[in-house]
């Protein structure tokens, strides 16, 4: 196994692990969040990394790395949202819960692995703040086809963008563990 599946791993095991005691605490509390309340939820978690990396202090003490991993979660709660969406449960079996998590983890970590293979690592040799930049410019996105009501001209979807921001985000943990 690469470094980078590793440390990748390592990130989704935590950000998944912190999911998991939340939805024992909360349940699935979040089946009642709309798409477009998740995307906003995403965006208040990055603009909030953008505005400490660029005021360079901050006054709540929550470090950026919960927002990071904040953002993968909620990410993965949309992706399992647009899975169930015309089911109409609120309260979902812990079981099934965590292995939509599974599922949408490693369908992303696959896509991670081959944008990986055809740019090299390219985000290896990025800034930090560049990472928050794209996961906001996808979040913004998001917002449009939502606005769109989901149409795209030749656009990818929503999906696609949650899993790009997770992966964002994955990478951040992974720059800000060393």
């Amino acid at each position: 196994m690469t470094t980078t599946s590793k440390q990748y791993d390592a990130a989704i095991s935590q950000c998944k692990d912190i999911f998991l005691k939340k939805m024992k605490d909360y349940g699935t509390a979040w089946r009642n969040l709309r798409p477009t309340s998740l995307t906003d939820q995403i965006f208040i978690k990055a603009q909030r990394i953008k505005s400490i990396e660029e005021k360079g202090t901050q006054k709540i003490v929550d470090d950026i790395k919960g927002e990071y991993i904040g953002i993968i979660n909620y990410c993965i709660i949309a992706l399992i949202q647009l899975e169930l969406a015309n089911d109409t449960r609120v309260d979902l079996p812990y079981d099934e819960v965590a292995n939509l998590y599974i599922k949408y983890a490693d369908q992303t970590k696959k896509l991670m692995e081959d944008k990986n293979h055809d740019y090299g690592e390219a985000w290896r040799d990025m800034r930090l703040s560049s990472l928050t930049d794209l996961i906001l410019m996808k979040v913004f996105r998001v917002k449009q086809i939502e606005d769109n009501q989901g149409k795209t001209i030749i656009s990818e979807g929503v999906d696609a963008n949650y899993m790009d921001m997770i992966n964002y985000s994955v990478f951040a943990l992974i720059k800000l563990a060393k």
